[in-house]
């Protein structure tokens, strides 16, 4: 009799297996998984190559994760149990919510290929360090009084999100010129200067860019963006003035 289908496709569905080879854990190929997301991105990864870092067949792979789509479920999972949450009872709820917005974008800019595959990781929300971060942040919402505080937390990860997005974009253009990030800051804003010197205020925004850090300026724009939506959520609590 064939055996019957999973009927969720998700590795948190099914159940592992009690014995693993030492040497070849779930963990281990997790671990090996997102060395080679990091450093090649999501089109490099396959199982065939996997097991050949690891040393073992894909076939042994497929006794741990069944499909690319587990091991990427994984993956998400794994790289959600580096973030940080502050305990629900801090003092200064902005400072808190700073703090954890700011350990997901840490967390993202590390592992470039996270934010790209958050709405496609299957039911990657199950997975037990993703489900922890959510209850963390579930409880430091609503310890601060928002009336609806998965909608806050929503419109505060969509804005983490969108930026760390753009910003893992531009540090794999970086990356791709061999420069650092200011050699290759400083190599584009001549061009720029010379496109925009009609625009009184387009030139005055590159001039002042000239001899900023490039790295403390992305962290100053984050931020920056950070505080206005914190402004406009603060609105929405109780008691506001």
């Amino acid at each position: 009799m064939a055996t019957k289908a999973n009927p969720i496709p998700s590795v948190w569905a099914r159940q592992q297996r009690e014995a693993e080879q030492p040497a070849l854990s779930r963990a281990a190929i997790v671990r090996e998984a997102v060395a080679v997301l990091d450093a090649d991105g999501i089109e490099a990864l396959s199982m065939r190559k996997l097991g050949a870092r690891l040393n073992a067949g894909a076939t042994s792979l497929y006794r741990h994760v069944a499909t690319k789509d587990e091991l990427m479920e994984l993956a998400v999972d794994e790289a959600f149990g580096e973030m940080t949450v502050p305990p629900a009872d801090s003092p200064d709820w902005r400072a808190a919510i700073t703090a954890a917005a700011e350990s997901f974008r840490t967390t993202t800019l590390r592992h470039p290929w996270l934010a790209t595959v958050l709405g496609q990781a299957g039911l990657a929300y199950l997975g037990p360090n993703l489900m922890a971060y959510s209850e963390r942040m579930a409880a430091l919402f609503a310890a601060v009084g928002f009336p609806e505080p998965n909608r806050a937390i929503e419109a505060v990860l969509s804005y983490a999100i969108g930026m760390s997005t753009t910003e893992a974009a531009w540090l794999n253009t970086v990356a791709r010129s061999g420069r650092t990030e200011a050699e290759f800051v400083a190599s584009l804003i001549p061009a720029a200067q010379a496109a925009v010197s009609g625009s009184e205020h387009l030139a005055a925004a590159y001039d002042a860019v000239v001899d900023v850090d490039p790295v403390g300026l992305r962290d100053e724009k984050f931020l920056y963006g950070l505080d206005v939506m914190l402004d406009g959520l603060a609105l929405r609590l109780p008691n506001t003035a």
